[in-house]
């Protein structure tokens, strides 16, 4: 199992949206990450930065990505979460992820 941590960047003005967003993850999209192999997934954000940190466990982080790509609620997930992403994009399409250097288990 791997730990994986990425960040996003959102539009400053569209902070409270993304989030109001999250309230309410659609539940076949939930399923989705779970069947794809996303778990103990959290999301944090910073306000003031409009920066949002991922932080979750997979198998294989790049082959979970894939597979989300595959989901068609993926792909309508992404579609609407685009307008608050800073890069104008699908979320998923600009996630950096950061490299792992300390771990305190």
């Amino acid at each position: 199992m791997e730990r994986v941590c990425f960040t996003m960047r959102l539009k400053p003005e569209r902070v409270a949206d993304y989030l109001a967003a999250h309230e309410t993850v659609w539940p076949e999209m939930l399923d989705a990450l779970r069947e794809t192999g996303w778990s103990d997934y959290s999301l944090f954000v910073d306000r003031e930065e409009a920066l949002v940190v991922g932080v979750l466990e997979t198998d294989d982080f790049e082959g979970a990505i894939a597979a989300m790509s595959e989901r068609e609620v993926n792909a309508r997930w992404q579609a609407n979460m685009a307008r608050y992403v800073a890069d104008e994009a699908a979320p998923d399409s600009t996630m950096k992820r950061l490299d792992e250097y300390f771990h305190l288990p």
